[in-house]
């Protein structure tokens, strides 16, 4: 049966009075070893790790505690959590919302998983996907652009091709159309359903049922299992459930995301143009929210009503033509303390820089602080007419003139955005707040001016707060939870202290399936040229022995292309293909690509650590270039990296062996597949912390030898 989203005809459900508890011969009814799987799905593999996972899901469910399962590659996870969830959710007439952090696990959840157990005997359930409010169309928002009219011809094409794809489109959802480019995405920003312009309550296209987001919400209050992303998990959270109906059962995939995740959902960014367009979008007397106000009142309401009205508008005008020249001035200025501290050169690309104590004693940022102290005084007098405007409106809800609640819902929403961009910039350039991690990033274009950013320096307080606390049962789940051999970094990292945890293993056989080669004479990655040549030089002699069918994880995209420059002509003597990211195409299509020419190889960076499924002979060899440490300079990994007394060991080490784990979880994907991991990073053997790596991944096959013997080795094995 094909995925279908819960019908927005049922309604929403409601709790049994008494919760009733799943017994564990349910789950073995259908995951046993002669159950419902077995018997029904063509090729189904009875796994002990899997049938483990799913009761100890229905344990934490019953007994509602939290729980941590870490489940190796072919446990078959997803099913292991979706059996509980729906039996769970079904019996008790409650919500069960599952969290990814990828899309292609979303989708195999809906497009796969979740069929099959509907077409299960006593499988009836609904099942819905909820995306974060930026991925649907505000149908209000697109009125007042369209009302406004488009600033430029790019803003007037791509308002035309949304046009045409809303013929075609039922849902609204962002992921059915093409945007690229940063023209075509800050449209469809203006156009979405964002929480600090959305006034679903009160939104007069959400009653007439027009909203897609509204459509989707209606469906999520009717459906038994919600899937979601991490990003929209917490930040629904901590909003009071503004976007997810309230549930108290909630599984957690790819767990050893989620940090991140969050840290990227909550993160803050601002330059010039995007304040001056919120300050453009208010508008005055004859444009933007402002005018359109007026011009709606005028006529409906008393003369003294509409002059106190004018009055407040006049004070706004006024202020936001004023604050133009000021928000230029304090992003000039934020460039050249960018260019006094980092010593800034124009490169290929993005630059990032930290903003510490240090950095604030610059005479460039005390120049900043005051040229904030002029800008910020706009923001006050705007602030303070913005509220008289509010609270004058809110006594004219008697001569209801058209569009009344979606301007008093729109004034209050851009008041409240403005000051939270008042209260960043405020605490960015004058009193920072200890537990926010405060950044610059700076693109390589001509005319470019810095963008600043907020992050939170610790994600785990929020986790605590918002999931540990609230929710009756939080099952965090993946691959990789582990470092070494317990789950001490994650849960710290996560505030799981207290969390039981639990490892099912994985049904493979690593040591007749895996061998892993290391070249115990390749130059460690600090001798850049001579690494740089093994490395292109290992590539090629492996790939020309095995036909191509190897995958290289890179930790840089410099090092990508580098490589990609130097092995594609020598590979494409033998007919090999390279398929690599440096011209910017697609992962999908770049996997595609691969998987569809036998003779190929794949070059690929951080994002196709994870996610990555290529099953059977089509990937037979996997190069590991370096160990994933963290960019030691990046912002967030550096701020956190000083709440440690040792970050190296206690930090950094753990933080690589997930990725590391990742990346070697990409080779074997079903327990027919062989094949070969070679690691060209000699730290794993000649630094102390090497073994730990090591250690982090399932008992294998291993072979130390050089560089020369890593193609006849691999063929070997594969023979």
């Amino acid at each position: 049966m094909a995925f279908s989203p819960a019908q927005t005809s049922r309604l929403p459900l409601k709790p049994a009075d008494e919760r009733q508890q799943i017994e564990a011969a349910e789950i073995t009814q259908f995951m046993g070893e002669t159950g419902i799987l077995s018997q029904r799905l063509p090729g189904y593999e009875y796994r002990v790790q899997q049938l483990q996972m799913a009761e100890a899901i229905t344990e934490s469910f019953n007994q509602s505690h939290h729980l941590l399962v870490e489940a190796g590659t072919g446990t078959g996870k997803s099913l292991a959590y979706l059996l509980p969830a729906v039996l769970w959710s079904v019996r008790n007439n409650r919500h069960v919302v599952i969290s990814t952090n990828t899309i292609n696990l979303q989708e195999q959840l809906i497009y796969k998983d979740i069929p099959l157990l509907r077409s299960m005997p006593g499988m009836e359930f609904d099942a819905t996907v909820l995306k974060g409010r930026g991925n649907y169309l505000c149908p209000r928002r697109l009125t007042t652009i369209r009302r406004r009219r488009p600033t430029s011809v790019q803003e007037l094409k791509t308002l035309a091709k949304i046009l045409v794809w809303l013929l075609e489109s039922n849902t609204g959802d962002k992921s059915e159309i093409s945007l690229r480019g940063p023209v075509e995405n800050t449209v469809w920003h203006r156009l979405s359903a964002e929480d600090e312009d959305c006034t679903l309550h009160r939104c007069q296209a959400a009653m007439q049922g027009a909203c897609p987001f509204f459509k989707a919400r209606k469906a999520a209050e009717a459906a038994h299992v919600l899937v979601v992303n991490h990003a929209l998990l917490i930040s629904d959270a901590m909003s009071g459930n503004s976007v997810l109906p309230d549930y108290q059962y909630l599984i957690v995939d790819e767990a050893h995301q989620l940090e991140e995740a969050v840290t990227n959902g909550l993160t803050f960014h601002l330059d010039q143009s995007a304040l001056l367009r919120r300050i453009a979008d208010l508008g005055g007397p004859n444009r933007g929210l402002l005018g359109e106000i007026l011009l709606n009142v005028r006529g409906l309401i008393p003369d003294k009503e509409l002059n106190r009205l004018e009055v407040f508008i006049q004070t706004i005008d006024e202020a936001t033509t004023l604050m133009r020249s000021h928000v230029e001035a304090f992003f000039k200025q934020v460039l050249v303390f960018l260019k006094d501290v980092h010593n800034f050169r124009a490169s290929d690309y993005t630059t990032f820089m930290r903003v510490v104590a240090a950095h604030r004693e610059k005479s460039s940022f005390a120049q900043l602080q005051n040229l904030w102290t002029n800008l910020s005084e706009y923001f006050e007098v705007i602030g303070g007419a913005m509220l008289r405007l509010t609270i004058a409106f809110n006594k004219l809800r008697e001569f209801n003139f058209p569009g009344y609640d979606d301007f008093i819902a729109s004034t209050e929403m851009t008041a409240r955005y403005l000051e939270e961009i008042r209260t960043h910039l405020h605490q960015f350039s004058v009193e920072p707040n200890p537990d926010m991690i405060y950044w610059l990033s700076m693109g390589n274009g001509q005319n470019e001016l810095p963008t600043i950013h907020t992050a939170p320096l610790h994600i785990g307080p929020l986790v605590e707060e918002y999931l540990w606390h609230k929710k009756e049962s939080v099952v965090l789940t993946s691959a990789t939870l582990r470092t070494g051999d317990n789950f001490s970094y994650m849960a710290e990292r996560l505030y799981a202290d207290q969390v039981p945890a639990r490892e099912v293993g994985s049904p493979f056989n690593y040591e007749e399936s895996t061998l892993i080669y290391i070249p115990n004479d390749i130059p460690e990655p600090a001798d850049k040229q001579g690494y740089q040549r093994a490395v292109e030089r290992g590539i090629i002699e492996l790939a020309a022995a095995l036909n191509g069918r190897v995958l290289v994880l890179f930790t840089s995209y410099a090092q990508l292309r580098q490589t990609a420059q130097a092995i594609i002509p020598r590979l494409a003597l033998g007919g090999i293909t390279v398929y690599d990211q440096s011209d910017g195409t697609s992962r999908q299509a770049l996997v595609d690509g691969f998987k569809s020419n036998e003779k190929s190889v794949l070059l690929g960076t951080r994002s196709f650590w994870e996610g990555v499924d290529i099953p059977g002979d089509t990937l037979s060899a996997l190069v590991i270039t370096r160990l994933p440490f963290a960019v030691p300079t990046d912002p967030v990994f550096a701020a956190r990296s000083e709440t440690y007394s040792d970050a190296f060991n206690d930090f950094a080490v753990p933080d690589a062996i997930l990725r590391f784990r990742q990346g070697f979880g990409r080779l074997i994907r079903t327990r027919s597949d062989r094949g070969v991991v070679a690691i060209f990073d000699s730290r794993v053997v000649h630094k102390s912390y090497g073994m730990t790596f090591m250690e982090s991944l399932p008992e294998c096959t291993v072979k130390y030898g050089g560089l020369d013997g890593l193609a006849g080795a691999a063929a070997d094995w594969l023979k």
